[in-house]
């Protein structure tokens, strides 16, 4: 008889503050997928705290009043873990974990941990592992009470090194080897790249857990991992793929999240030239998640950071058979309508409506619905492409009509 498993997930609390630029609803919305994010990384949220101020405590990022409140609450029920939902500056982290005297962690933290999970390849691995160098070695005084001081006695006495100054050098020395080690295998994927020829290469962006592993499946019929969790994909799959018989590269890239960290955009640079070099982006949106136009916002900027944003981009909006609105009772004449409240038409006819006929499309890429206008958009936006750079292809790859109707004969 099989074992079931027991799966034990370490009891948390995450902490968040109020800010000028950062409102209850949006604190809420940040600490939903923080415990989203808990949960990918093996932790269950127990209770979240939160506390109103102008700006973070320098030494303890929430108030001493609030610092006691959580310490008391993770005293009375075994709390394991705490995790802030902003990034910690070293003193802080050093400071909080003297008074709870437990794991603390930040999100960057968390999401590095998540990666270092997620990571199958060697690449991804160093990728991971670089971050996490980057991360750590301003961190290092706090995190052994050991490094904390010189060792007195004989034979320590003189110029000598300290032993944090010796972890600090091994953490350097082992981020530069890091880094040597990412460039050549850069170099590597880079030949790759070029040996794939003149192909028109389409790249898949997107917020974490959109469903573009799912899309990438059902399109070019491949076996790329799919689960219903943050950064489920962290290796770039690149698949050739025929729509008819016009063939492209088509690539699954690793999911954008908000406050993102910014080692994790440098480590994961030739990830992230996929979508450099692609010729077209489907930027694919979980448009069920209440938050998605914020989703896409974080996409946009990012896209903009990596200079991808003026590239031919393809909205994709996905999960339409998650989709729900709110709905309100027709004798209802208090409450205000919001997008919350809005159906799938009546969210056509918003901004959506600006993005263009052309450029917007609403799918399922789990049940295929409106999938036949899906490939035609992409294989029009593709053959475009491929007859600017090979005029004499033209026809070769007639329009998506015509090659139903020539299957058809």
């Amino acid at each position: 008889m099989i074992e079931k498993e027991i799966i034990n997930f370490e009891k948390t609390v995450i902490v968040g503050i109020v800010t000028q630029n950062q409102d209850e609803e949006k604190l809420k919305e940040y600490l939903d997928e923080l415990e989203f994010l808990t949960f990918t990384a093996g932790g269950e949220v127990i209770k979240r705290f939160s506390q109103k101020m102008d700006k973070p405590n320098p030494k303890t990022f929430v108030g001493t009043g609030k610092l006691e409140e959580i310490a008391t609450y993770i005293k009375e029920n075994s709390i394991s873990t705490v995790i802030f939902d902003d990034e910690l500056t070293p003193s802080q982290q050093k400071n909080i974990t003297k008074i709870f005297d437990i794991k603390v962690l930040d999100r960057t933290n968390l999401i590095l941990d998540i990666f270092a999970q997620r990571a199958q390849t060697s690449y991804a691995r160093t990728q991971v592992e670089l971050a996490q160098c980057i991360y750590l070695l301003p961190r290092l005084s706090g995190m052994w009470t050991h490094l904390e001081r010189q060792r007195g006695g004989i034979g320590m006495r003189g110029p000598g090194e300290t032993e944090i100054e010796t972890d600090r050098r091994i953490v350097r020395d082992r981020i530069a080897l890091l880094k040597d080690k990412i460039k050549a295998i850069d170099k590597q994927m880079a030949t790759q790249r070029g040996n794939r020829g003149a192909m028109v290469r389409v790249a898949l962006v997107g917020y974490t857990n959109v469903g573009k592993s799912t899309l990438m499946n059902a399109v070019g019929k491949s076996d790329v991992f799919v689960e219903n969790k943050l950064f489920a994909t962290l290796d770039t799959t690149v698949r050739k793929t025929v729509i008819k018989n016009l063939p492209f590269l088509l690539s699954d890239t690793v999911g954008f999240i908000r406050k993102l960290p910014t080692q994790l955009i440098d480590s994961f640079k030739s990830t992230l030239d996929e979508v450099r070099e692609a010729d077209l982006l489907l930027h694919v949106v979980d448009i069920s998640h209440p938050e998605f136009e914020h989703h896409i916002e974080s996409v946009n900027q990012i896209l903009k950071d990596i200079k991808s944003d003026d590239k031919q981009i393809i909205m994709v909006f996905n999960k339409i058979d998650a989709y729900k609105p709110v709905y309100l009772a027709e004798d209802d004449l208090i409450t205000e309508r919001e997008p919350k409240h809005y159906s799938l038409e009546e969210w056509k006819k918003t901004w959506m409506n600006n993005v263009g006929t052309e450029n917007a499309l609403f799918i399922s890429a789990t049940d295929k619905t409106n999938f036949e206008e899906f490939r035609e958009k992409v294989y029009e936006a593709v053959r475009e492409i491929h007859i600017t750079r090979f005029p004499y292809n033209k026809f070769l790859y007639p329009e998506y009509s015509e090659a139903i109707d020539k299957e058809e004969e």
